[in-house]
């Protein structure tokens, strides 16, 4: 390892806790919150789900997923993530933190918006691209997990590495806690707005067209708080250490760092290389 490389990390190692440290926390953060948002929030509507496309007419009871559709729309997204963190593990090497950040928050708004917004008017048609878009919605979300806590391991001292990374974890579980609360707000909403008897007093009555709206937008809420963070995270700049690592690039990794942390670090400038020729008697 070269003299600047080690001059790059032994001053990130070292470096006080800033304020750009926190500002990093909810950054990373708020991936694992929305992370766990989109893959928890499905949960939630399964049961709409099963009422409004599996309700046979004149049935005792309303409808339910089968069991093969049930796993089909909560496990899909799992195998998403699998393949996700795989290939853009992979990448992430390749391209760097920052670009990589990017692509997997940019798809996970737009197959968030998708699954809202899945099509198909018969149980089949609706349930299939549900899980299309549920797919590569667990594929972008592959992506952003590992790199949200990989960065915020590469911001952090190594005082408060251990710290930072379970505060951002920590994000997880608010990501959980949102996702119940929205459905409650919706679903009390839609129920103030559109009265409707119970199904054993009326089943033809009891659940109102607009009811399919209601899974729809609490899916579809898990691209707000990933297109919020999407301006702060494009500001952010390249880690260091990939910089100084991975590129080779010690002097750049200093200049990215310098900007957000009030840190010193000096490096060398780059010798160029002198041919030496010798000539004949």
């Amino acid at each position: 390892m070269a003299r600047d490389q080690l001059v790059v990390l032994n001053a990130l190692d070292v470096a006080k806790t800033q304020l750009y440290h926190f500002t990093a926390i909810v950054i990373a953060g708020m991936g694992f919150f929305t992370d766990a948002y989109d893959l928890f929030s499905i949960s939630l509507v399964t049961k709409l789900l099963g009422r409004i496309y599996y309700t046979k007419p004149g049935a005792p009871k309303p409808g339910t997923l089968p069991p093969n559709v049930a796993a089909a729309v909560n496990g899909v997204a799992l195998c998403g993530t699998l393949a996700g963190q795989l290939f853009f593990g992979w990448l992430g090497d390749k391209m760097g933190r920052k670009k990589v950040y990017g692509i997997t928050l940019i798809l996970m708004v737009l197959c968030s918006l998708a699954s809202g917004l899945s099509f198909g008017s018969s149980a089949n048609g609706a349930m299939t691209t549900l899980c299309f878009f549920r797919f590569w919605l667990g594929f972008g979300i592959g992506g952003d997990y590992p790199l949200s806590a990989t960065i915020m391991s590469e911001y952090a001292n190594k005082k408060t590495r251990g710290a930072f990374i379970a505060a951002v974890f920590a994000m997880q579980g608010f990501g959980i806690l949102a996702g119940g609360i929205v459905a409650l707000v919706v679903s009390a909403a839609f129920d103030h707005a559109f009265k409707t008897p119970t199904y054993h007093e009326n089943p033809a009555a009891s659940l109102a067209p607009q009811a399919d709206y209601i899974w729809r937008i609490i899916l579809m809420f898990g691209a707000i708080p990933a297109a919020l963070t999407f301006y702060w995270r494009m500001k952010m700049p390249e880690t260091a250490r990939y910089t100084a690592l991975v590129a080779k690039n010690a002097k750049q990794a200093a200049s990215d760092m310098s900007k957000v942390l009030n840190v010193e670090i000096e490096v060398e400038e780059e010798k160029p290389l002198l041919s030496l020729t010798t000539t004949g008697p």
